[in-house]
């Protein structure tokens, strides 16, 4: 039973929760007791009875072995095992062993389990925690499994920790820092996308900066203990504020809670009628807790609704020099209102100072839309000049001529024949009639000059006159490292050197920032520099917390600000981000 359906959380896979069971030859009491009787959405079962070694099977060879697993195929359909169980590798294996035989039993053991796994079309199995700081051979024996699975996910179990020490320090007993453990096997399979993490939630958790670095990872399971549950005052199980924060970050970022251990928690409740006659799940009372954290989570607002879809998805950057953009394209542009609004604010302040109160009923603005489109600037100009009292000529110019048919039906329907000039033309290559007073245009990228918005302005500023106003008048883009496991395995899955060389546009959401961001290149308009050039160079150094531990950065997610004019502003880097606005 899914923890909640409301809120928009119902389309994550967040929204199931596991519990980890002991092995059972009777699976389908198993199921029953958890999932009927306990509420669970699946089991995280062993598969195969713990007690088997390969090297202990009397027999004449491999052949003539039959494994001692939970059950035959036939117990349950095909669906229940897929959907309702998730295989549990035998937690004794240890592949980097110093001692042969087990070194060999285990290699041959998960062999033999992922097969039977693969055989029930099992949705994933959980691999056990490396035993020691090296484990090459693990890592090497699961790449070499990876490479013949095809929709089998494997989940690695990894305990949630981080020593205050200096988690590099290899003559340290124990494990320091349980990220590098996850980083070193991940490299050694080549960041397989089949290989995720399965978090070991325990009762003390690290600093919220080294917590931060796991958003960015592929983890697709915590593993809740019991023993992390506190006890309120009516003696009910519950978390502590820092992992109540963590578990929904957890959900957030669609990975699902695993309940395991013993309950720690007696409660005395009478038998409902309904339930007379069956054994109540003692771990019930920590499910009903998690669906509560579920459904305390804050509605996801209508624009996030929108968004689910396009979290994490590698989109390529608009080429509008180059492209004519789709209906669909502006569409998607003209329902950002905050943008507009934003630009007509601009507008207003630039024709307030151009033109002072008394001579408003004289003097005519010469405006010009640079890329118009289908005419969102042209009606936020008219808007501000309306809103001043100030007298506006309008020159729109599109190279796009089927935005231009859109323009002129636009014009005729608004009664704006005396007032916009529709000029279907490259700005590159128009000579305009008369000098501009204002200059607008929204040619701005996701990185601010990404879609050519500098090279496009300086030939355009020719139609400005010397103290005529650009719109925007500058703007920044901004660089941050990021982890962000998803996005890199889209990228690597192409094969190729030209996809990692390409600046996407992505929505993101799974990435874990490392560090705060810094200004990169500035480009401010009117240009009036006797040599133009927009050739840039920067470097920058970034600065880990000290407390975060290592990390992997994946890559650079990139923002920009622009100032429109004056104190208007509109941006999406983090820190200073516009609210409410998504053409970005």
């Amino acid at each position: 039973m899914p923890l909640g359906e409301r809120g928009g959380w119902e389309r994550t896979e967040s929204r199931y929760c596991g519990v980890e069971t002991d092995f059972s030859n009777d699976v389908t009491h198993l199921l029953n007791f958890n999932i009927s009787t306990g509420g669970f959405d699946y089991v995280l079962a062993p598969l195969v009875d713990p007690s088997y070694r390969p090297s202990l099977v009397e027999g004449n060879g491999v052949d003539t072995q039959v494994l001692p697993v939970c059950g035959s195929d036939l117990v349950l359909s095909p669906s229940q095992w897929s959907s309702h169980v998730v295989g549990k590798i035998s937690s004794w294996i240890d592949l980097d062993s110093e001692d042969e035989v087990l070194r060999m039993d285990s290699e041959t053991t998960l062999k033999q389990e992922i097969a039977w796994a693969t055989h029930l079309s099992l949705q994933a199995c959980l691999l056990p925690t490396p035993k020691g700081k090296s484990c090459a051979n693990y890592a090497r024996c699961v790449n070499q499994i990876l490479q013949g699975l095809t929709t089998l996910q494997l989940w690695l179990r990894v305990p949630l920790v981080k020593s205050e020490g200096d988690s590099m320090d290899d003559t340290s007993e124990g494990l320091n820092d349980s990220w590098e453990l996850w980083n070193s096997f991940r490299l050694l399979c080549e960041h397989d996308s089949k290989l995720s993490v399965a978090l070991d939630v325990l009762s003390t958790l690290p600093s919220e900066t080294s917590l931060g670095r796991w958003m960015g990872e592929s983890v697709r399971a915590a593993i809740l203990s019991t023993d992390a549950f506190l006890t309120n005052a009516r003696g009910y199980p519950c978390l502590s504020k820092r992992h109540q924060k963590l578990i929904a970050g957890f959900f957030d970022h669609a990975a699902q809670v695993v309940i395991c251990g013993k309950p720690v928690h007696n409660l005395q409740k009478p038998l409902d009628s309904s339930s007379e006659g069956t054994e109540k799940n003692p771990l019930r009372i920590y499910l009903d807790y998690v669906a509560y954290l579920f459904q305390k989570m804050e509605s996801l607002s209508e624009q996030e609704r929108i968004e689910l879809g396009y979290r994490d998805f590698l989109q390529a950057p608009l080429q509008p020099l180059m492209d004519n953009l789709e209906a669909q394209t502006y569409e998607t542009f003209e329902r950002d209102s905050v943008k507009y609004i934003q630009y007509q604010r601009a507008v207003e302040k630039a024709l307030v100072d151009r033109v002072p109160d008394e001579k408003a009923s004289e003097l005519t603005t010469v405006l010009m839309v640079v890329g118009a489109g289908r005419g969102p600037l042209v009606r936020a100009s008219l808007q501000a000049a309306e809103e001043t009292d100030r007298k506006l000529k309008v020159y729109a110019v599109e190279k796009n001529p089927n935005a231009v048919v859109t323009l002129h039906n636009l014009v005729k329907m608004e009664g704006w024949e005396d007032v916009v000039t529709i000029i279907s033309c490259d700005m590159r290559f128009w000579n305009a009639p008369e000098q501009a007073d204002i200059l607008v245009s929204e040619l701005l990228g996701s990185f601010g000059d990404n879609e050519l918005s500098p090279e496009c302005l300086d030939g355009a500023q020719r139609f400005l006159k010397p103290d005529g106003i650009s719109i925007p008048s500058s703007y920044t883009s901004f660089i941050q490292p990021i982890t962000a496991s998803k996005l890199y395995n889209d990228v690597k899955a192409h094969k190729d050197l030209a996809h990692f060389e390409t600046a996407y546009v992505v929505k993101l959401h799974s990435v874990a920032k490392l560090a705060p961001s810094q200004s990169v290149f500035t480009f401010t308009h009117p240009n009036f520099s006797t040599k133009v050039n927009n050739q840039r160079y920067k470097k920058l150094q970034f600065s880990l917390p000290s407390d975060a531990g290592s990390a992997l950065v994946h890559g650079f997610a990139g923002y920009f600000d622009s100032v429109l004019y004056k104190d208007v502003h509109l941006g999406i880097e983090p820190t200073t981000a516009t609210p409410n606005m998504f053409s970005w």
